[in-house]
């Protein structure tokens, strides 16, 4: 009778466990960068590939998976702590009240007067027009006052108006709409003073709060 030997295809890595020598060599990769999908990936192929003789232990396979949970969940920890720290720090807030006793330029139809009583806006034309006109309307739906603009080529079209009639009395002093007239302007916004900044208690980003509501650093079209 001849004996036999039966050869097996798989090495066994005494330090790393089972290995496939017929895998093709990978570039490795530190633990630091390898997320749970690369990992998921890296057990599939470590079951796939190990050896029949000595295949992984289950202990080893829970202990790994484990250990990866835990790095994972203290990633995200410290990632979710890295964003609440930079929403609520006192550079950010600082940033933000140095906006206070200035203007912002933000899309709305409704202007508002500064600490003057005047009123501003601007609006954005795509195509040159003819004859523009803003109608400042108060909330009966009364034309205060009707500022001609006169022909305009396209782009941003500035308007103002002090609060005052012709005989030079005030008689602005609340919100008032804006309604175009001679062109179809693809945007409308207002000057609106910043009166405080507001820091909300649950974390989020601080808001401006102006006669026209309150509004992110990030509405702003422009600071004046």
């Amino acid at each position: 009778m001849t004996d036999s030997t039966i050869s097996s295809p798989w090495t066994v890595d005494q330090s790393t466990a089972v290995t496939n020598r017929n895998l093709t060599q990978t570039a490795t990769k530190s633990n630091s960068t390898i997320d749970m999908s690369g990992f998921l990936t890296l057990l599939t192929a470590q079951m796939q590939h190990q050896d029949p003789f000595q295949p992984l232990d289950n202990n080893q396979m829970v202990a790994q998976m484990a250990q990866f949970s835990s790095l994972s969940a203290q990633t995200e920890s410290n990632t979710l702590l890295g964003n609440i720290a930079e929403a609520v720090s006192g550079s950010r807030m600082s940033d933000a009240a140095n906006w206070i006793g200035k203007s912002m330029l933000v899309q709305s139809n409704i202007a508002t007067p500064d600490r003057t009583g005047s009123y501003a806006g601007e609006l954005t034309l795509s195509a040159d027009a003819l004859g523009v006109s803003v109608d400042l309307v108060d909330a009966s739906g009364n034309t205060v006052k009707t500022l001609d603009l006169g022909a305009q080529k396209a782009g941003a079209v500035p308007f103002y108006w002090d609060g005052t009639n012709d005989a030079g009395d005030f008689v602005g002093g609340e919100a008032l709409q804006v309604k175009v007239r001679g062109t179809n302007p693809t945007q409308v916004a207002t000057w609106a003073s910043i009166a405080a900044v507001q820091s909300p208690a649950g974390g989020s980003n601080a808001k401006l709060m102006t006669a026209l509501g309150n509004f992110s650093p990030t509405d702003a079209l422009r600071l004046g």
